[in-house]
């Protein structure tokens, strides 16, 4: 399994032949290494409904024949606009071609936001739990920390954490630095920071707070292998 992250919240995950994509937000994102035409993707895992995470989803999805998995609200709303979609809740698992995949919660919000100032509700904002080959991947989404973050340590032998750290809208550095005791992973990866000035943090200083070993900063493009 390879696993590699693209800037933002946006990782790759290859496996059993497969790309599967988390929140592929590519077009406008500043810290991101990949050209949208030359993304390839068999499935697209979304975490929340908004703009810097949806991203390019629709366009991929139908350049590729790739299934979305979301949460039911916005697996619909997707399926809306031509998409291949599959609905999902928090809680929920389901064994795919490709690995296993359950939702967990997350304290966020998840909505978008129309040209004529509405507001779209897009479902409940949730992390992923990825599992194939043996390993599992938890992707945390965009949240603040929760205690329940104990039990899905508890609970699942997770291999790489990506965490967010940026603050503002998600969990800071010393938040993160919590979960990522909590989680017990293996490998823990900060994610969703430097992409706008209100999430601007260092990395390195998130990973030094970590037991030695644990936190890895990727740059965009950079990968781990499992």
């Amino acid at each position: 399994m390879k696993i590699t992250y693209h800037g933002h919240s946006v990782v790759k995950i290859e496996t059993n032949g497969k790309t599967i994509l988390i929140d592929p937000f590519i077009t406008g994102n500043s810290t991101t290494d990949l050209k949208l035409e030359e993304v390839k993707a068999d499935a697209i895992l979304l975490t929340h409904g908004h703009g810097d995470h949806v991203g390019d989803t629709v366009q991929l999805a139908k350049k590729n024949n790739a299934l979305v998995v979301a949460t039911f609200e916005l697996a619909t709303y997707l399926g809306w606009q031509g998409v291949n979609t599959y609905g999902m809740n928090i809680g929920g698992a389901h064994e795919f071609d490709f690995g296993k995949v359950k939702l967990t919660q997350a304290f966020h919000s998840s909505g978008y936001v129309t040209e004529d100032n509405q507001i779209i509700y897009l479902g409940m904002p949730t992390g992923i739990l990825f599992t194939a080959e043996g390993k599992t991947i938890y992707h945390a989404g965009d949240t603040g920390l929760f205690s329940d973050m104990k039990l899905i340590g508890e609970r699942n032998q997770i291999d790489v954490a990506f965490l967010p750290i940026g603050d503002s809208f998600t969990m800071g550095p010393e938040d993160a630095a919590l979960a990522a005791e909590w989680l017990r992973a293996k490998t823990v990866v900060p994610i969703h920071y430097n992409t706008f000035p209100p999430i601007v943090q260092d990395p390195e200083k998130f990973v030094a707070l970590l037991p030695d070993g644990v936190g890895r900063a990727l740059k965009p493009g950079e990968s781990i292998e499992l």
